[in-house]
């Protein structure tokens, strides 16, 4: 391989990677359809002047063979009249239109049948167009939902690396903290009041349990109060068993 082919190599491809890296799939999908228009323009000129040239031909084929009929009866009617000669040039100028018609037909078959070509691929680009369109609008929807994609996948990318989401992040676990700080004060508080609620309720069942003490208590005194009093000078039962149990031990010490 020459050093000159290897050059020619290299500055193809950059250029083919600069011209690919510069092209934006949406204005090369305009320009396409535009190129396709103007091709459909030349293409519909050109079927045009087809068609044209169709028609002038087939007229003068068709005048050719009017004429050559025309000079046919021409030549019958001076035959019938007796007229050979008149009869004769009559049949010549037949004759050239004839020739004329016969050299037209060939040019004519062909022109037609270009012509039919010519207008079905005139349909085909058409069509072709159409569904280009279609599909243009559909492509440039993509390509613009994947550039946002991009630039948001970009963003995303950048937030990550950046001090700005790092600081977001260190408020949000302060916002947390001051969330969970807030949920264990209202449950503090909440367990204080139901301690004092429990302690108010336990203190009515003292208050209850001591005024029935009391009110015992003072019932009893009471009844005291209202039971007779004992004749002093009369010895209850017990304190005479006990003289008795006295008198016999001070009686056993004496007999040891």
């Amino acid at each position: 391989m020459g050093l000159f082919d290897r050059i020619s190599r290299v500055v193809r491809a950059n250029l083919n990677d600069v011209v690919s890296k510069a092209e934006d799939p949406e204005k090369i999908l305009e320009q396409s359809i535009i190129d396709m228009q103007e091709d459909l323009v030349q293409l519909r000129q050109a079927v045009a002047r087809a068609i044209a040239n169709q028609k002038r031909t087939q007229q003068q084929y068709n005048q050719a063979l009017t004429e050559a009929n025309n000079w046919q009866q021409r030549a019958q009617l001076a035959l019938q009249k007796g007229d050979e000669n008149l009869a004769k040039e009559a049949l010549i100028r037949k004759k050239t239109y004839a020739d004329t018609a016969a050299t037209l037909k060939p040019s004519l078959d062909q022109q037609t049948t270009q012509v039919e070509t010519l207008k079905r691929n005139l349909i085909a680009v058409e069509s072709k167009i159409s569904e280009a369109k279609t599909k243009k609008d559909m492509l440039k929807a993509r390509a613009q939902s994947a550039k946002a994609q991009e630039q948001l996948q970009g963003a995303v990318g950048r937030l990550n690396t950046s001090g700005s989401m790092a600081a977001f992040e260190r408020m949000e676990e302060k916002v947390l903290e001051l969330e969970a700080r807030s949920t264990a004060a209202a449950e503090l508080t909440g367990n204080d009041l139901e301690n004092q609620f429990a302690r108010l309720e336990s203190g009515n069942d003292v208050d209850d349990e001591l005024a029935a003490m009391k009110a015992q208590l003072t019932g009893s005194s009471t009844t005291q109060a209202q039971l007779p009093a004992a004749n002093p000078t009369t010895p209850s039962k017990s304190n005479s068993a006990v003289d008795s149990e006295l008198e016999d031990l001070k009686k056993q010490l004496d007999n040891l």
